[in-house]
């Protein structure tokens, strides 16, 4: 598949470096130091001591310069996607499928939900050009279980997990997402075909809802966090709340907040990603993570007051340090 990556980051980085490897053709749209270092070097990413690498088969600031692809992969963080679409028309053929590697709340997440009411969410698509841009028929569900840094423009440093589960956006299987999953697979990765991939969006969500933000604020690793107890607890709260959202949307959680805790807990004392923009000074993804749940929940009627908290505590975090827009919700 001719496969073009909007997104040459952490994440989209090592997709292409090991797509690349593999044989499989893979242009990129990428800007600054991280559009000269693919022209330089192709596709690089290090993991378990191994460095992984393949030609870039073309690059560039302007996707017009790429042409029509059959498959593109968005991996940029939430705020960005607006753009993107903006951008994107260039890279679309016919059957061209759309895979967005990313956090959070998809912008299609809601659509066809019996008696959701309301248009798209307008937390991760404000004005509706996203879903305008790339239809959803083209869309492909993505749940990304890898985690990954950038240590310079262009290198990519694969810290754990493999892990993307592909599916419908509205259910079922299908030979296209099985094409997917079997270039992925080939790839290196443990790509899975899932016939209900909106559950285990929500499910990953789940756990970001409260780890991401918290670590933010405070600057708090992922092991101090839940080694304070009322942190703890209040996190456990927002996630209760967050099952009786996703129940209602049919995407219920079997698990109690305390069991999922104690599975994060064995990944140690690691900076989750929001952590690591607010360090870096780079705007945080807090709208598809927190800002779309709170707006589930109110147009259900479903209370969330530590969510609500959660999110409007961020929110003024971020804007006291220029990482979150002033007028934004």
């Amino acid at each position: 598949m001719k496969t073009c990556i909007i997104g040459a980051g952490s994440i989209g980085g090592l997709i292409g470096a090991r797509l690349a490897a593999a044989g499989t053709s893979v242009s990129a749209v990428a800007r600054g130091a991280t559009l000269e270092a693919l022209r330089e070097h192709g596709w690089r990413a290090d993991s378990g001591g191994t460095r992984i690498s393949g030609p870039v088969a073309a690059a560039s600031e302007d996707p017009a310069e790429l042409g029509a692809q059959d498959l593109v992969i968005i991996a940029v963080k939430g705020q960005a996607l607006p753009a993107v679409a903006e951008r994107i028309a260039p890279l679309l053929g016919p059957h061209t499928l759309v895979l967005p590697a990313m956090n959070g709340v998809p912008w299609w997440f809601c659509e066809r939900i019996d008696g959701f009411p309301g248009g798209p969410l307008t937390s991760v698509d404000p004005d509706g050009s996203v879903g305008a841009a790339i239809a959803t028929e083209r869309v492909l569900g993505c749940v990304v279980h890898i985690s990954a840094s950038t240590p310079e423009p262009g290198l990519v440093n694969h810290a754990m997990g493999d892990g993307l589960i592909i599916g419908e956006p509205f259910g079922g299987s299908s030979e296209r997402a099985q094409r997917v999953v079997d270039l992925l697979a080939g790839a290196g990765f443990t790509a899975t075909h899932h016939e209900d991939v909106r559950t285990p969006i929500w499910y990953k969500l789940w756990g970001n809802l409260t780890m991401n933000p918290m670590s933010a604020v405070t600057g708090a690793p992922i092991d101090a966090l839940l080694a304070d107890p009322l942190v703890r607890e209040f996190c456990s709260e927002a996630m209760r709340e967050a099952n009786q959202v996703g129940a209602r949307i049919g995407c219920p959680i079997d698990e109690d907040p305390e069991a999922r805790h104690a599975v994060t807990a064995k990944l140690g004392g690691f900076k989750t990603s929001m952590l690591q923009d607010a360090e870096a000074g780079r705007p945080i993804e807090l709208d598809g993570i927190v800002g779309a749940v709170v707006e589930i929940a109110r147009r259900l009627e479903v209370p969330t007051p530590s969510i609500d908290a959660l999110f409007g505590i961020t929110r003024l975090f971020g804007r006291m340090h220029g990482l979150y827009p002033q007028s934004a919700h």
